[in-house]
């Protein structure tokens, strides 16, 4: 809503705007490009406008969509997933990926799955089990060796640390 009224205040026509992309009615749109990215940059937005970068975009907006709503619905592995959605080959996505971003598309990807395990650790509402169910791992040891790879913890220790820093509304 805020990038659309930004592009309405500035007098563009959106057709769309979704995470990452928007199409706007205007072909040229050089007399305002400075100040909607002035604007956008001061609202925490940015404009990319260069094929690598839409394409590292695309591709990390891939994968959180799939880690944060498509949960173990994964028909296939993650190369295949990236090559269907982006319709290029995976080589060259990883090695573009792996120089702009200095990590590469699995590490990203694994990175992002323990970050919604933090997340759902938090909530309390389900096991490691079922955690490692909807996040498509193989084994509950899977996942905690993942876990503790990337944070230094086991999923049960980082529990402990959050809950020590919380404090019951009573006590405040």
């Amino acid at each position: 809503m805020v990038v659309k009224n930004e592009l309405e205040n500035l007098g563009l026509h959106p057709v769309s705007v979704e995470l990452g992309e928007v199409v706007i009615l205007e072909s040229d749109i050089e007399h305002v490009i400075q100040t909607l990215r002035m604007n956008l940059q001061t609202l925490g937005f940015s404009i990319i406008d260069d094929k690598k970068s839409q394409t590292i975009d695309k591709i990390k907006n891939l994968i959180i969509d799939l880690v944060q709503n498509k949960n173990n619905q994964i028909k296939s592995n993650l190369s295949d997933y990236l090559i269907e959605h982006l319709a290029q080959d995976y080589s060259s996505l990883s090695k573009l990926f792996s120089e702009v971003e200095g990590i590469t598309i699995e590490k990203y990807f694994i990175h992002q799955k323990i970050e919604k395990v933090k997340e759902l650790l938090m909530y309390d509402e389900m096991t490691l089990n079922e955690m490692a169910f909807l996040l498509n791992y193989s084994s509950v040891a899977h996942l905690s060796n993942q876990f503790k790879k990337v944070t230094g913890f086991s999923p049960s220790h980082y529990k402990q640390l959050k809950e020590k820093k919380r404090r019951q509304i009573e006590d405040l």
